[in-house]
């Protein structure tokens, strides 16, 4: 177990390094071979009407003129020990880890990223509770219950949960329980858990449903086939043959191999969702890194797009680890192989 644990803790590390090689192609290597030029990069720095002289400034501070494997070490090494931003007659430090400085709003990008991290992490784990439990228990008894009322009833809700999409059904429902039925009176308004943990709860609990309710539905759909193919099998028959309670059954043997890619896809999913879930933020005004990423693109501030890129690639990394980890608890063939 400690091997496989070491060897995937190694790939992850080494997956991190290719993913900010990639990310550093996309935002500064792909732009000159498309035509661009250094000063077109120095200008996404400094905000859309900036002029030809503060242009010309950052693109000398920053090094934009320099190769590209320079730029990339010194975008590496500012990530590691931080790096120093030279404004002529003075000098800002930007601290480890230091994914850049944003020349329009004059602060680091890190310290920006804390700030609205608490929210989509609140979001994205609230979201993610509901929609697993939710999820895999109505796709377990629509499996056992197949081909009946329950089992249609549950599959066309999921049916119509897929095919939503968040921007529709927020709305719908900032509009029904929020704004008619006077429900959630606080849903959009975040308030930070340990200042008040009931209104950060209630300001949260629609967006955690309705986000919910879109996952949920893949998740139910997904365990129901998975349950189907499973309890055909010869091992199950054998189970029940030796006598064993039907829960035992179902939970024990049934159910944790239907659990395999259920894991798998919510690893995506939550990493996805922990680098910002930008039309959910957008739609219930949630200041958290989906919005932060809106505004930063709006704003033509590239440094701040740059670390929420880096970011969402940091917990999708962080997830799909913590997903292989599950695999050896879940299913014991993975630690033998």
């Amino acid at each position: 177990m400690v091997t496989f644990l070491i060897r995937r803790l190694i790939a992850a590390i080494a997956l991190l390094v290719i993913v900010s090689m990639v990310t550093f192609a996309i935002f500064f290597l792909v732009p000159r071979l498309t035509g661009a030029t250094t000063a077109d990069l120095a200008s996404r720095y400094v905000g859309k009407s900036a002029g030809p002289q503060a242009i010309h400034e950052v693109e000398v501070r920053l090094g934009l003129n320099r190769p590209v494997a320079i730029q990339y070490w010194n975008f590496v090494k500012g990530i590691i020990i931080g790096a120093h931003y030279d404004f002529g007659p003075s000098k800002v430090y930007c601290g480890p880890p230091c994914f850049g400085y944003s020349f329009i709003n004059q602060t680091p990008v890190w310290p920006d990223l804390l700030d609205r991290a608490p929210v989509t992490l609140s979001l994205a784990a609230g979201a993610a509770i509901i929609w697993v439990l939710f999820g895999v228990a109505t796709g377990v008894v629509s499996a056992l219950k197949r081909g009946t009322a329950v089992d249609r009833i549950s599959m066309g809700i999921a049916l119509a949960g897929v095919s939503l999409p968040i921007f529709f059904t927020g709305l719908v429902s900032l509009a029904i329980f929020r704004d008619n039925l006077n429900w959630f009176p606080n849903a959009g308004t975040y308030v930070g858990l340990t200042q008040n943990p009931l209104q950060w709860a209630s300001a949260l609990a629609l967006p955690w449903v309705t986000l919910a309710f879109l996952q949920a539905a893949l998740y139910a759909r997904l365990t129901r086939a998975g349950m189907l193919e499973t309890m055909g099998e010869d091992y199950i028959r054998t189970a029940r043959a030796k006598g064993l309670p039907e829960r035992t059954v179902v939970v024990r043997h049934a159910l944790r191999s239907t659990l395999t890619p259920v894991l798998t896809i919510f690893g995506l999913d939550l990493g996805i969702l922990l680098g910002g879930a930008v039309l959910t933020e957008s739609t219930f005004s949630l200041p958290g890194l989906g919005k932060f990423a809106i505004d930063s693109i709006n704003n033509n501030d590239l440094p701040r797009v740059l670390g929420v890129v880096m970011m969402g690639a940091f917990f999708i990394v962080l997830c799909n680890l913590v997903v292989d980890i599950l695999y050896a608890v879940v299913d014991p063939r993975v630690r033998l192989s």
